[in-house]
């Protein structure tokens, strides 16, 4: 088990702001000038992309409780750790589903948008599963250092 450092926290907390500012820019541009990060204008797509909005609202939660809980040594940021990790494998194994099957990555510079966001919410989630992994015997018994 690897123990927990300001380094780590540090990190953790970058990767945990840079999801949060993603989700929320995102959800800006879509609500307010679509067209910067839609891939295609059809009613399905945005049916498809307005069920999101709720689930992605979920991820950010666990990801604020997540750093909350580390920073206040809170054995519980284990479990937000992997609840928003695991959120984020399911929400990229949704949407990629549906790009593939729509051929949205290759619609011009929308495509390459949702496909930077999907590499974007597969590495970060998988990073924090393993994170928090590697380190759950620290995080369950509150071990962290002191963040400068």
């Amino acid at each position: 088990m690897d123990p927990i450092t300001a380094t780590d926290i540090r990190r953790l907390t970058i990767a945990g702001v840079v999801a949060l500012i993603v989700l929320v820019a995102y959800w800006t541009l879509w609500f307010t000038a679509r067209s910067t990060v839609a891939s295609a204008t059809t009613g399905a797509y945005y049916d498809f992309e307005n069920a999101f909005p709720a689930a992605d609202a979920w991820l950010g939660a666990c990801i604020v409780l997540a750093l909350w809980a580390v920073r206040a040594r809170r054995p519980s940021a284990l479990f937000w750790l992997l609840t928003g990790g695991g959120a984020g494998v399911y929400l990229f194994a949704m949407d990629v589903l549906y790009d593939i099957e729509h051929g949205i990555y290759a619609k011009g510079a929308g495509g390459l948008v949702e496909l930077g966001i999907n590499a974007l919410t597969l590495g970060l989630s998988t990073w924090l599963l393993t994170w928090a992994w590697r380190r759950r015997a620290a995080l369950l018994a509150g071990q962290t250092t002191e963040v400068t």
